[in-house]
């Protein structure tokens, strides 16, 4: 099981990711870097000082050579787009800034599980297979994890149900171009779209298909508008996605990875559902679904080509 996780980048998501996993005891050590080595101290200190009344994890801040023996990394390192600037103009940015971890981490964790969350995410975990040199299987993109956590969790409140009676994923990108592939998604085991015919005791509004998935890619955005971030839901969503790296017993979630063949799609990093457990990951799922969601990932998979192609992700 994996004891120690170090988490490089301390802002407002890495320090979320840490309290999450404090929470739910995940870890024995926790390790935060980040290059504003005060912040990383605070936070630390500040998580830290709540173990008491969670149990024995030892939370503190370090640099690479701390990360040393990690089972897994989580790397939240990254800039927010500012406005009038283009999602290309951030994807350089944060594939600089993730040129600048790699030989660090990879040097002092050779054997560690990656996690990717700073964004954008499929292109940063593109990026970190093609040039860290760590078996690909090892590295994990949280993707549309997120994506489908906010797909459950709005269809349970169209629906009226809890959100773990919710069965789905969104694929593709973690962006613009993702979606929902209907045909497999259920309401306790019933296609959603015979759910509310089905439940007679209860008034259940007809279901939009489209204003569901505008509310999944539009949920960031009105978050940060509010808040000026978004950190509670990907802190939770990330934990989770490191407690299924513990175990031996295998997992399935939409996770971003490199494919490889998988619906006819290669070299390029998306999210479609994949078995994973504490040797990362084993298998990517072909789940069946219609040609019109085939067609809608291979769009979703060439709209993250075009962006590859137009970035320098070279060491």
């Amino acid at each position: 099981m994996a004891n120690k996780i170090t988490i490089i980048g301390a802002g407002q998501v890495g320090s979320t990711i840490a309290f999450s996993l404090t929470l739910k005891h995940l870890a024995s050590e926790v390790v935060m870097i980040d290059i504003a080595k005060d912040r990383a101290m605070g936070e630390a200190m500040d998580i830290r000082q709540g173990t008491p009344f969670v149990g024995p994890v030892a939370v503190h801040e370090g640099d690479y050579e701390d990360a040393k023996g990690s089972d897994i990394v989580v790397i939240t390192s990254g800039v927010a787009r500012k406005p009038g600037q283009s999602r290309l103009e951030l994807a350089q940015v944060n594939v600089n800034i993730m040129k600048s971890i790699i030989p660090q981490v990879t040097k002092a964790c050779p054997d560690a599980l990656y996690v990717l969350v700073a964004n954008p995410v499929d292109v940063l975990t593109y990026q970190f297979a093609k040039t860290s040199g760590i078996p690909a299987n090892r590295i994990l993109g949280t993707g549309t994890m997120l994506d489908t956590a906010r797909f459950r969790a709005r269809l349970s409140e169209l629906a009226q149900v809890g959100p773990e009676n919710v069965h789905g994923y969104v694929f593709g990108e973690h962006g613009d171009s993702s979606f929902v592939p209907w045909s497999i998604a259920n309401i306790g085991g019933m296609p959603v779209e015979k759910y509310a015919g089905a439940v007679k005791a209860i008034k259940i509004p007809e279901l939009d298909k489209d204003d569901v998935e505008d509310y999944i890619r539009k949920s960031g955005g009105k978050i940060i508008a509010a808040k000026h971030c978004t950190n509670y839901a990907i802190g939770i969503t990330t934990a989770t996605l490191c407690r299924a790296l513990k175990f031996k017993t295998s997992s399935v979630l939409a996770v971003s990875s490199l494919l490889t063949g998988e619906y006819g799609i290669d070299n390029v990093a998306l999210s479609i559902p994949c078995v994973l457990n504490r040797d990362g990951i084993q298998s990517r799922i072909e789940v069946p679904i219609t040609d019109a969601e085939l067609a809608s990932l291979k769009h979703s998979a060439d709209c993250l080509k075009d962006v590859i192609k137009q970035v320098d992700i070279n060491l």
